[in-house]
């Protein structure tokens, strides 16, 4: 996770000299205008990562690989004040007019000619059925939106504006994953707020280059593993990164520790329990996707009592919410008429493995790391232990690192080789999870405040069910994702979370209260 301090402290990372000599060659160097008022660039190239690769050949009949979200504002917002902004703000973002080409030798960015922002910033009009509430109809339509192909012909990315919804408007974000993760759209995300972080585009142009399509198997793995030792080093300063980059020079010398070859040792533990790891328990959420998705989202609950539960129960933050989402899982499957007892389910959780200070910069740079969700424990205490102790195991691992690696070994392959690969992992878990840090006030766009916002993570293989959790403006958000043929009401599960945190929360009023633990 990237918190948004970290986010809006980035320019102050960023070394001055550079910044200002950004500002003269953007100067100098008018390159022409997004909104077709000067003449527009000559046509550029640029090699895509293999990670990137792969997930823009991620799509397939049942998940498509698109990040959405919804801003609900606060007083109504135009469509041309919309679009000016964007223009201003996020199309410095090279990504955001560039076309995603694949060829024989991978795939490329390349400069859109013909870009044009009234084919990006469209209004939406909801279409209500009789007795249905507005909420109930904006959802049914983002999940409508979330199985709808972006037009490969176009930069992959669409801003959907609901003019008039809940007394203001509702902003609908469709982005491709291939352009960037989480962390790094919260950044981009930031930029077009009122007040928010502007690059300038000279800067954005001289992002690290990508790795050449043109390598192979002799070049990307070690690329990627030894950059990840690099990143591990400057973060961490421990055995993670000498021990990776024993694994990729291994005539290099190194100082003979035993913490290197405990390292090396966790590596190898690592990599086994990922290859061996076994498919998923079947359950209600296991199955045959069809591709028709669904949306939900509840009110946000109160950041300042999460905080105080969790220290009321000498708990992380995560464990609480973790708890909260296995309960609410746990809860309706007993709803549906099953007996969880003693199920564990897997999730996928993305880990970030970018810096702080690099979270501007697009592309995907996050791992996995499976974690087991004890549905079937009823007790709420214990199921926040069970989590606290499977978190504390997964700390120092390298399961992320290597998802990573998985990731840039299947941009090697023909997509049918990418498909068998990355399915293998689609059958190990039932839910894919994020969570993000956003902002702790609440900010404005277009002077409207964003009141509530909310996100969606796209799935892969055959997994049907995505979680997401994001902070913001002292709350903390839950949406979910599913498919219609394995859940056709994820609301009765987003009711479930609250319902859980409500019982942890008078469980912690019993205990003896100290300075400062009272809810």
């Amino acid at each position: 996770m990237v918190s948004w301090g970290a986010v809006s402290a980035l320019t102050r990372a960023i070394p001055a000299r550079i910044v200002a000599q950004a500002i003269d060659d953007g100067a100098a160097d008018r390159t022409g205008s997004i909104s077709g008022e000067e003449s527009m660039p000559v046509t550029a190239q640029h090699p895509m990562s293999r990670v990137d690769t792969a997930w823009l050949r991620m799509d397939n009949e049942v998940n498509l690989m698109m990040i959405v979200g919804v801003w609900l504002l606060t007083p109504a917002i135009s469509l041309d004040a919309l679009r000016e902004r964007i223009l201003a703000r996020l199309l410095p973002y090279e990504r955001f007019r560039q076309l995603a080409r694949i060829d024989a030798s991978g795939a490329n960015w390349v400069d859109d000619p013909a870009f044009d922002v009234a084919s990006h910033v469209v209004v939406e009009t909801i279409q209500r059925r009789r007795g249905q509430s507005e909420r109930a109809a904006l959802q049914q339509r983002c999940g409508e939106l979330a199985t709808t192909r972006l037009d490969p012909r176009k930069p992959l990315w669409q801003f959907h504006l609901v003019e008039r919804c809940e007394g203001g408007s509702a902003l609908i974000a469709r982005i491709h994953h291939c352009i960037g993760d989480g962390v790094a759209l919260v950044s981009v995300m930031a930029s077009i707020a009122d007040g928010g972080v502007v690059l300038p585009r000279a800067l954005l142009r001289r992002a690290p280059p990508q790795q050449s399509q043109r390598d192979g198997w002799s070049a990307v793995v070690p690329k990627t593993l030894s950059g990840l030792a690099r990143a591990a080093l400057d973060r961490t300063g421990d055995g993670v990164g000498a021990a990776l980059d024993l694994l990729v020079h291994p005539g290099r010398p190194l100082q003979a520790s035993l913490g290197v070859a405990r390292d090396s040792l966790q590596w190898l533990e690592d990599a086994a329990a990922l290859a061996l790891m076994g498919d998923d328990t079947p359950t209600r959420l296991k199955g045959k996707p069809i591709g028709r998705k669904l949306v939900a989202w509840g009110d946000p609950l109160s950041l300042d009592r999460v905080k105080a539960v969790s220290r009321g129960l000498a708990c992380s933050i995560n464990d609480l919410l973790l708890s909260c989402v296995s309960g609410a899982i746990g809860r309706w499957i007993r709803q549906q008429g099953d007996d969880p007892a003693g199920v564990e389910i897997r999730a996928m959780v993305p880990v970030n493995l970018r810096p702080p200070e690099q979270a501007w910069q697009l592309g995907n740079q996050f791992g996995l790391a499976p974690v087991l969700l004890p549905i079937g424990i009823e007790n709420p205490v214990e199921r926040v232990y069970a989590l606290r102790s499977r978190m504390g195991q997964l700390k120092g691992g390298y399961q992320p690192l290597l998802a990573y690696g998985v990731l840039a070994v299947a941009g090697l392959l023909f997509k049918p080789g990418q498909d068998l690969l990355l399915g293998y992992f689609s059958r190990k878990a039932t839910v894919v999870m994020s969570n993000l840090v956003g902002p702790c006030e609440r900010i404005k766009l277009c002077g409207a405040t964003l009141r509530q916002a909310m996100f969606w993570v796209p799935a892969s293989g055959e997994v049907g069910v995505g979680l997401s959790i994001l902070s913001y403006g002292g709350g903390v958000q839950f949406a979910l994702i599913t498919d219609a043929a394995l859940c056709s009401d994820p609301q009765a599960i987003i009711d479930g979370f609250e319902l859980e945190f409500e019982q942890l929360l008078w469980l912690s009023l019993m205990l003896p209260w100290g300075d400062g633990q009272a809810v």
